[in-house]
């Protein structure tokens, strides 16, 4: 049985509430480990800065009017061509810098998700306002007993504040990646002009 706040207790809700409420902790403590071990460091601040430079220069570049001469179009696809090696390899050097505090944020996030785990274990703590999709069924009625489909798990309804509120909050700090960084990471996609 799980163990509420006793001001909640009564409360319809209160489940739900303290899943949300725990997932807003986690995101804010994980945030903290981010900062610590990432973001206030200075070679955190110079690759982004150098990534944001190296994007902007590469989109100026890429809107300039093409000239007619054939030299000159082969000069700027060349410039451009270093351009965007230097902002993979910057994206990329970001990435790796990245990987050490993704190791304590996931040792964090297994922990509160066991804590809750054991809290919260075969009990709903939330009703889908629709009938899920067979794959979202298996994930959202996880560890639940009954045929009730609407019946929304722990797990489920922590995964989803995970994922919302870590990302909205990255964003409201401004530790959301660099612009040019977006899409790059570990594994980048193959270069379209290699093939």
């Amino acid at each position: 049985m799980a163990t509420t706040i006793p001001l909640f207790a009564s409360f319809k809700y209160a489940d739900s509430l303290t899943v949300v409420g725990i997932s807003f902790c986690t995101a804010l403590v994980c945030e903290a480990i981010s900062w610590i071990l990432i973001y206030r460091t200075s070679s955190y601040k110079s690759l982004k800065y150098s990534i944001d430079k190296a994007s902007k220069k590469l989109e100026t570049m890429k809107t300039e009017n093409p000239s007619s001469k054939l030299t000159i179009k082969k000069s700027k696809t060349k410039k451009i061509d270093r351009v965007e090696t230097s902002l993979k390899e910057s994206s990329r050097d970001l990435s790796l810098f990245k990987f050490k505090s993704g190791a304590v944020v996931a040792l964090v996030l297994f922990v509160v998700f066991g804590l809750l785990n054991s809290l919260f274990e075969g009990k709903v703590v939330a009703k889908l306002p629709f009938h899920p999709i067979t794959i979202v069924k298996k994930m959202s009625h996880r560890g639940l007993k009954g045929e009730d489909a609407t019946d929304c798990s722990m797990a489920f309804l922590y995964l989803l504040c995970s994922i919302s509120i870590r990302t909205n909050l990255q964003k409201f700090l401004g530790f959301s990646p660099p612009r040019g960084a977006a899409g790059a990471g570990l594994f980048p996609m193959p270069d379209q002009k290699t093939n």
